[in-house]
This record gives structure tokens, sequence and C-alpha cells, in this order.
């Protein structure tokens, strides 16, 4: 008997110990409730609203440490985020976006078709080389939430 009680005394203090240290260990790898979130754009005349919707959402959310945001670009907005085309607000709110870790995407396929490279678009851009739909698709398997205002 009191060999049966040492025994279940000792499982039981490993099966405690090993709760402990799966729960620490569920702690530290647990998920960042930081929200990810994807912005698409390709209507022109709605760049303002998008980028003032970004800003928003940054402002909302208490700053960018408190959000992970993209935002991909295709078809005629992409000419608003020309260097040589843009126009000083927007080249500020890009600019302001890049030191916040807003990572902004311009498609591939786009940037051929409008014959302009990655230097001749604002500082900050990133090539979706494969399109701005499959960068869309991929960021989203990864968690991101899509928004096209």
């Amino acid at each position: 008997m009191n060999r049966r009680n040492m025994l279940w005394s000792a499982v039981s203090a490993l099966g405690a110990a090993l709760g402990v240290s799966s729960a620490k260990a569920a702690t530290e790898a647990a998920p960042s409730n930081k929200l990810k979130v994807v912005y698409h754009l390709s209507d022109a005349e709605k760049v303002g609203f998008v980028l003032g919707n970004i800003q928003n959402h940054i402002d909302g959310v208490g700053g960018p440490d408190h959000v992970t945001i993209a935002l991909v670009i295709h078809g005629p907005a992409l000419k608003a985020f020309h260097a040589a085309q843009a126009n000083p607000d927007i080249s500020r709110r890009v600019g302001d976006f890049s030191k916040d870790g807003v990572e902004l995407a311009a498609c591939g396929n786009t940037m051929k078709a409008q014959n302009v490279t990655l230097k001749e678009l604002l500082p900050g851009f990133v090539s979706a080389e494969k399109g701005g739909v499959v960068r869309l698709a991929e960021l989203q398997s990864q968690g991101y939430l899509y928004l096209r205002p």
C-alpha cells in the first residue's frame, strides 16, 4: 500500500510539473492579439479615401504598435503613387505609413503595364512580383483581415 501511494504521489507530481511546463509554453507561444489587416486599393478615385481609412485605423487602435497593416495597390490607383505625379499629401501619407511599418505593395503586373519601376514609385513601396491579387490572397492565408473600402 505504501509503495502504491508513493508511486501515485510521484506520478501526480510529474503530471503537475508537466502541466505547469505546458501552460508556461502555451503562454509564451500565445499568438499576439495584434490585428492584421490588408487594404485593397485599385480605384483611382478612392486613393484619398483609403489612405484616410488607414490613418483612422492606426489612430483608432492607439497607434501603429497595435495593428499590422498592409496596403496592396493595383490597377489605375497605382498612378497616384508615381513619384513624379504624386501630390504632396499622398507623398506625406505614404512616408508616414512607411515609418509606421505599413507594408506598401505595388502589383508587379500593374507596374509592367504602366511601364514604371519600383524606383519611380514613392519611397517605401515593395513589389508584389506575382501580382496584387496573389499578394492579397497570401496575406489572407496568413490571417490578415481583408478590407476594400
